[in-house]
């Protein structure tokens, strides 16, 4: 490594917090489309997009061009003390795009874990409820609610309790763990009788203020629910007076070849949280929903001095003005069936790679070690590892860290998606061919 790489690694060593996680310690200078380029020239294809952040890539021109004439007319007003368009413009534009055939009305926010809280908080205005029922193997934040709402200890929760009272894990589909011996549809149903057997043993749903899903487990590991199950807990709520929450922050704005995830099995939620790839790398979130629900909280009970940025958007406008313009649905639907091809051929020379799943661009394998059919962690750190030294930018997911999951920009070029897949090819052979298990 050259002199000014180890001069960054020691300045991030010495005035950056250790508990921060680097997945690749070069240094970012400039970056486009599904490419970025380090201070030193070198260059990375980018398949993580900032963790599902970049679903329209990276510095798109339209954006970069819009935003520079907005940075001269201000930057931050606060939309608490007074209003402006871009907020008021995206509030409605989001109750126009999200599901749902009824009044809608929008909060904005800063991250993914507010806009889950501030849905948790309405939920509980809403039905004077406590109760907050969450899924196994989900992801909803790093605060201490939505930390507590989270299913995996390490990293996310190991020494930082006490958490939050009144969550509860409710059991979740995976349908790579069914027993051989029953077919999809007995697994779902038994995943369902356990659902409703969950709603006698551990929490009465009476007290329950909300269910929060996602649609498409993401840090979970990219794991897809069968319909019958989606359709089951919407049901519970419907019943059973709960708030229905569909947790969008990775899995919305064209990343499954829908707008947002729910929409592929066909319900319409109560509320829906947004974040991640709605403003092209602004920190901005929201809360969208059943007007009656949004409005239970009274003026001032909800906000924050940053939520809702001017700039951040009117990038978000941006973004889903590309969405429509460049059909990215389609787009992402295209990409993800191109890495699906890719991975099921290289399945065909390591037999480590097993259970390919995806949602339009939403793409996962597993790692395994073949001989057990147990999950390989260890194998699968090693992979990324040298994948991103080698010039991909690659993530790892699941509850058992053996999950490559595929994040790529939807308007990735096919020059960038065939050099990123060769990359990862080179990693297999060469970490394959020191394992000795070629």
């Amino acid at each position: 490594m050259s002199d000014k790489f180890n001069d960054y690694k020691a300045q991030r060593e010495k005035y950056v917090a250790r508990g921060v996680g680097n997945g690749n310690l070069h240094v970012a200078d400039e970056a486009q489309s599904a490419t970025i380029k380090d201070v030193e020239g070198n260059v990375f294809i980018d398949f993580a997009g900032a963790i599902g952040t970049l679903n329209v890539g990276h510095t798109h021109p339209e954006i970069t061009k819009h935003l520079k004439k907005q940075l001269d007319k201000f930057i931050h007003p606060g939309f608490n003390v007074i209003m402006y368009e871009s907020y008021l413009n995206l509030a409605q534009k989001l109750t126009e795009i999200t599901p749902g055939r009824f009044e809608k009305k929008a909060i904005l926010l800063n991250s993914g874990a507010e806009a889950v809280e501030n849905a948790v908080k309405i939920a509980r205005k809403y039905t004077g409820r406590q109760a907050v029922v969450s899924f196994v193997r989900g992801f909803h934040g790093r605060t201490n609610l939505t930390m507590s709402m989270t299913s995996k200890v390490k990293p996310y929760k190991f020494g930082f309790g006490p958490f939050a009272p009144e969550v509860y894990q409710a059991p979740y589909p995976n349908i790579s763990e069914k027993s051989e011996e029953l077919s999809g549809e007995a697994y779902t149903d038994q995943i369902i009788n356990k659902l409703h057997d969950f709603f006698i043993e551990t929490v009465d749903p009476s007290d329950v203020a909300c269910i929060v899903m996602e649609p498409v487990q993401g840090e979970g590991g990219f794991i897809i629910p069968n319909s019958k199950f989606v359709k089951t807990v919407k049901q519970i709520c419907e019943d059973n007076g709960i708030v229905f929450v569909a947790d969008e922050i990775q899995s919305g704005f064209a990343r499954t070849g829908k707008t947002f995830a729910i929409e592929h099995f066909d319900i319409e939620p109560d509320l829906i949280t947004v974040s991640k790839s709605l403003a092209a790398g602004f920190p901005l979130s929201g809360v969208v929903g059943k007007a009656e629900i949004i409005d239970s909280a009274a003026p001032g009970e909800l906000g924050g001095t940053y939520a809702g940025n001017p700039l951040a958007c009117e990038a978000a406008l941006k973004v889903i003005e590309i969405i429509e313009t460049e059909d990215l649905n389609a787009k992402a639907e295209q990409l993800g069936y191109n890495i699906e091809t890719y991975l099921t051929s290289l399945n065909e020379t390591y037999d480590q790679i097993a259970n390919i799943r995806r949602l339009g661009a939403m793409v996962a394998f597993e790692v395994i070690n073949p001989e057990t059919g147990a999950p390989d962690k260890a194998l699968t750190a090693k992979l990324v590892q040298l994948a991103n030294d080698k010039g991909l930018l690659l993530l790892s997911a699941g509850i058992k860290g053996n999950v490559i999951r595929f994040l790529p920009p939807l308007v990735i070029t096919d020059d960038e998606l065939n050099e990123g897949l060769r990359i990862l090819t080179n990693a297999f052979e060469t970490v394959i061919s020191k394992e000795g298990i070629a």
